[in-house]
């Protein structure tokens, strides 16, 4: 065999065996993530259960003086942040109107954004900017996070309830 047909060989066996070592590393490294014995890391289940008792949250209550209305949940991070925090305790938020089409007010915190363009109607719950819990009874369109949609209300009762002026609203989970 010449020069030319043994540095061919070498170079094909050379691949081979980092081709063939690469992908025995990779099995390796699946084998040991589906392993419980690697998995040390409490946090990262205890997460995982959170995200699943999250996914069973799908409503919410808001309390407006003596209304209570009730919220269906849309599914984002968002929506599982802010469940997290009313797990451990309701949230007031102090809101005030806002172009004649919302009422708006500081959540005390930032959540996650999961913006998209959309069209509100009354009843939607919305993350602005996300620190700020908007309440609409009229449509606006901008780029926000949806977090849920009161059920059962119009839109005039709805601004009935709401009132004019400023408004004290509670967050809070349904009572299981």
């Amino acid at each position: 065999m010449g020069n030319n047909h043994i540095k061919y060989l070498l170079a094909i066996l050379f691949l081979f065996s980092i081709t063939n070592s690469a992908c025995s590393k990779e099995e390796d490294s699946l084998d040991k993530e589906d392993s419980p014995e690697t998995n040390t890391d409490a946090s990262a289940d205890s997460d995982d259960n959170n995200n699943d008792n999250n996914l069973k949250i799908d409503k919410m209550i808001l309390t407006i003086g003596n209304h209570t209305l009730e919220v269906e949940l849309s599914k984002n991070s968002s929506v599982d942040a802010l469940v997290k925090v009313l797990k451990e305790t309701p949230v007031t938020v102090s809101m005030s109107d806002y172009g004649n089409m919302e009422k708006v007010g500081s959540l005390g915190q930032i959540f996650p954004r999961n913006d998209t363009q959309i069209t509100t109607e009354a009843g939607d719950v919305i993350l602005y900017q996300g620190n700020m819990l908007v309440i609409y009874y009229a449509p606006n369109s901008w780029s926000f996070t949806r977090l849920g949609k009161i059920k059962n209300i119009t839109a005039q009762a709805l601004k009935e309830v709401l009132g004019e002026g400023n408004v004290t609203v509670l967050l809070s989970l349904p009572s299981e």
